[in-house]
């Protein structure tokens, strides 16, 4: 046990990714509020629907489509598995290995989810952790989630109705696999932005949150009031 243990800490070492202080943390006024929510199992990222209209043809087409919504959650996962886990009460075991340990990889996909209230409202159930990247920051991160997009003709090409609420899954250009999970997407995407993040302790939603705890100074806001009208 203490040599598995010893070989995990030694991996997270080798592969952790800096953050960049030019980008993030943002200064001053020059600052947009995304969001990190875990779902327990997956991990997504929520932003503000304005802010994808300059960032390429793929993203601009999904803020024409989503335009009735003032944010957009992105989540990225392995196309068989991500369209037949809605919660972990339809895992099957056979789709995970499959997605995890298939030679090359398998194909992906992005579900993008119209929000009308604000995540925490969104998602009274998920941990949520708030993050205010720079400008320049963002352009990384919205140039990084555009090629996460597969385009046909010039635009991204829908393959069906999402998971939960207004959503839709649209063909990916990555293959997933062990080691380029759902929760690896998602730290890319803020790494881009200037954090600091770590692929090993990030391959579990769990492992994700106490990273950004631990190397970027951020906490999931307070659970939501339930009790509320």
């Amino acid at each position: 046990m203490a040599g598995l243990v010893g070989h995990l800490v030694l991996a997270a070492l080798l592969t952790a990714r800096p953050g960049d202080a030019g980008l993030y943390p943002a200064r001053g006024e020059d600052g947009v509020a995304i969001a990190l929510v875990s779902h327990g199992w997956h991990s997504g990222l929520v932003l503000p629907r304005d802010v994808l209209t300059g960032a390429g043809p793929a993203l601009a087409d999904i803020a024409t489509r989503f335009r009735a919504y003032p944010a957009l959650e992105f989540g990225w996962g392995e196309a068989r598995f991500y369209r037949a886990t809605p919660t972990l009460a339809q895992f099957d075991a056979g789709l995970a290995l499959a997605a995890l340990f298939t030679p090359g990889g398998r194909p992906g996909v992005v579900q993008v989810v119209g929000l009308e209230r604000p995540a925490r409202d969104s998602f009274p159930h998920s941990e949520i952790v708030p993050v205010r990247v720079s400008r320049a920051g963002l352009a990384r991160l919205l140039a990084r989630l555009e090629a996460s997009f597969r385009l046909a003709e010039g635009r991204p090409v829908a393959g069906g109705p999402g998971l939960y609420g207004p959503s839709l899954f649209y063909e990916g250009a990555g293959r997933f696999s062990y080691a380029n999970v759902c929760n690896h997407w998602a730290a890319g995407l803020l790494n881009a932005a200037g954090l600091p993040v770590t692929p090993v302790l990030d391959t579990h939603p769990a492992g994700l949150l106490r990273d950004l705890r631990w190397r970027a100074g951020l906490s999931p806001m307070p659970a939501a009031n339930l009790s509320k009208p």
